[in-house]
């Protein structure tokens, strides 16, 4: 029997109801998954009943506690995205903050060609300093990496344009895929990708593009155990899972920024984590503000 990944009307009235009597929301999502609903999608169903219904900006903006304004997503609508190459499974779907997990992004053979190109050429990670908006090594990201500049060949090319098109924005908007390779222990704690105005740093960094505006991490193998994706502001965990990905949306057309989307990755305890991130700009990458 397949997972449950939508909510009916009873289930909807269902958790409200319980949440209203006290009900941890823990365990209504266990009795979700004892009911066959996918164990990622209830948390995001009853993460999503607790903060609110979703009302189309179309209709009246959506404003959150946090005073982001949530517009009409740039992810497509419905359960499937079609690419020049390929069909993209949406798996689950949140609006506030916009995040999706996705099935399909990569073939397993992608996944093993990007691991066999990067290996022999994977370098300590590094992060963009607050102050300076330079590259260092940070304690908190305790992974290696590499790059492939954009269009870097034609394999890479074929990649950068189905990711353009699963993001919903420009190719040429992209920064270059970036791979990460955690071992044993390996993590990044909580953070956001986008770069805060307030850090003098990222006056640097945004003079390149601009501001950051979607994030996709993509699951180049399967985990034995740990490096999950989390969102510990709305209590959500991604597995990870060979070809998937999850997508996240955190600047609107105002130039806000959503919190809610602080992120990391959870410690590997078993095995090892390979993954792949595209993250978009708001103009062409490479390209000075006018």
């Amino acid at each position: 029997m397949n997972a449950i990944t939508h909510l009916p009307p009873e289930w909807h009235n269902w958790i409200q109801e319980n949440l209203a009597r006290g009900c941890a929301p823990q365990s209504l999502i266990d009795d979700m998954v004892r009911n066959h609903f996918d164990p990622v999608f209830a948390r995001a169903a009853v993460n999503g009943v607790m903060q609110g219904p979703f009302v189309a900006p179309t209709q009246t903006q959506a404003k959150s506690a946090h005073g982001y304004a949530y517009e009409t997503p740039r992810l497509h609508a419905g359960n499937l995205i079609r690419t020049f190459d390929r069909e993209v499974r949406v798996v689950t779907r949140m609006h506030r903050p916009m995040i999706a997990v996705l099935d399909g992004v990569l073939s397993a053979e992608e996944c093993d060609e990007l691991i066999r190109r990067s290996s022999d050429k994977m370098r300590r990670s590094t992060t963009v300093d607050p102050m300076t908006g330079k590259h260092e090594v940070i304690a908190d990201r305790s992974s290696e990496g590499t790059f492939f500049t954009l269009n870097a060949d034609p394999f890479i090319a074929r990649l950068d344009r189905r990711i353009s098109e699963v993001m919903n924005w420009p190719v040429e908007n992209g920064e270059g895929l970036q791979i990460l390779h955690y071992g044993i222990g390996g993590e990044y704690k909580p953070h956001y990708d986008y770069f805060p105005p307030e850090d003098p740093g990222s006056q640097v960094q945004m003079t390149i593009g601009g501001q950051r505006v979607s994030t996709m991490v993509m699951y180049l193998n399967e985990v034995e155990e740990g490096g999950t994706t989390i969102f510990p502001e709305i209590g959500l965990e991604v597995v990870p899972k060979q070809g998937s990905a999850v997508y996240f949306e955190y600047t609107n057309s105002n130039d806000q920024l959503d919190k809610l989307t602080l992120h990391g990755g959870s410690p590997v305890t078993r095995g090892e984590k390979w993954i792949v991130t595209k993250w978009m700009r708001q103009r062409r990458y490479g390209e000075a503000a006018a």
